[in-house]
């Protein structure tokens, strides 16, 4: 054999000894992953609408939707969002506990679409994980899938993507998109509100899906608190309160635009309740919002005060007992809010539209002290 032939013949023999390299020995489980499609079937057809039934089911390439129904609309727009949880995850990962997380996703994507006045109509999800393991994503889609019959929207198709060597076998995350429409003449925004228009707060359902790297930085290395530890002021445990799920508004809001005029809505997310509130404020005007109106809940304070964290900072991190805004005329204050309390909502007058003296850096400002 020539020197040449030798070479080759130890280049193609380097992998001797070894046993023959796969998909799964790489660290992808297509079995498992096929097994997870199956256990998610039932959870995601609980989520169809009119739309979607009999186009094919989970499993296919696409997601399909029957967009003949928007013919009954002059000038459909249709409304797009996509977002994720963030580190909310890892307290999630940490307890085992997954199907909560899908309510998290599901609000932070639908109630963004419904604040221009869209109807939520579908919604696709993806989930990336070290290594699968069928009932945890399974787990997971059923939380997705509660939360879109929550939302009124259909879940149509997602994605579990198993990234091994980038992600450890128990660590995960989770995305989606969804898509809305609503009538361009009833577009929601800056451009209908007006001085003297009140700001109507819906109550959270606690910290929602934000602020959580601040949340964990100040509970778990700062104060060394457990996820398994009581705290009285919650009457449950620390992980119990981080994992309450994010409050789902899109049919409330939707409930308040066929009861009453509404001019705009606000979703309460990361920035805090003033920075959010200022994005559907016109230039002209000024949102002023009383904190006296309400007593944010008792998580917010812990965090507040175990960190030694501004309340400034708390108010541009945290929704504070917010999580969403609906700014009315006056005159439809008394049905919005009997609208909201018949749905189950706490909601409050919390504060006004004013002109804008060119004074504020912004267009919303909370004032007040908060109630005891």
């Amino acid at each position: 054999m020539s020197a040449e032939s030798s070479e080759r013949a130890q280049h193609a023999g380097t992998g001797a000894g070894h046993a023959a390299a796969s998909y799964r020995t790489a660290g992808v489980d297509i079995e498992a992953g096929d097994r997870a499609v199956e256990l998610m079937k039932e959870w995601v057809k609980k989520t169809q609408r009119p739309e979607v039934a009999g186009l094919g089911g989970l499993g296919g390439f696409a997601g399909l939707f029957d967009a003949s129904a928007l013919k009954r609309y002059e000038r459909p727009l249709l409304a797009s969002a996509t977002d994720g949880v963030g580190t909310k995850v890892d307290v999630a990962r940490q307890l085992g506990v997954y199907d909560t997380i899908g309510h998290d996703l599901v609000a932070m994507v639908m109630d963004d679409i419904v604040v221009c006045g869209a109807e939520p109509l579908f919604m696709t999800d993806y989930i990336c994980v070290g290594k699968v393991h069928p009932e945890r994503v399974a787990g997971i889609v059923k939380g997705i899938a509660e939360g879109c019959v929550l939302a009124g929207t259909a879940l149509v198709g997602g994605e579990t993507a198993e990234h091994p060597g980038l992600l450890g076998p128990d660590d995960f995350d989770v995305a989606g998109a969804g898509t809305g429409v609503v009538e361009a003449d009833r577009l929601l925004g800056p451009d209908r509100i007006r001085k003297g228009d009140a700001v109507i707060a819906m109550a959270s359902s606690g910290l929602h899906s934000n602020g959580y790297s601040l949340v964990r930085h100040v509970l778990f290395d700062l104060a060394k608190m457990s996820l398994e530890q009581q705290v009285e002021e919650f009457g449950r445990t620390l992980g119990e309160e981080l994992l309450e799920p994010t409050k789902i508004y899109s049919l409330d809001c939707l409930a308040l635009t066929r009861t009453t005029e509404v001019h705009a809505f606000s979703h309460i997310t990361g920035g805090g309740l003033a920075n959010n509130l200022a994005r559907v404020v016109p230039d002209t005007l000024h949102a002023v919002v009383d904190r006296s109106t309400w007593t944010p809940g008792p998580v917010f304070e812990l965090v507040g005060r175990a960190g030694r964290v501004e309340q400034l900072e708390l108010e541009k991190t945290l929704n504070m007992g917010v999580g969403m805004m609906a700014v009315v005329p006056q005159e439809s204050v008394d049905v919005a809010l009997t609208t909201l309390a018949d749905r189950g909502v706490d909601a409050w007058v919390a504060g006004s539209i004013v002109e804008r003296t060119g004074a504020e850096h912004t267009g919303a400002e909370l004032t007040g002290t908060y109630a005891s």
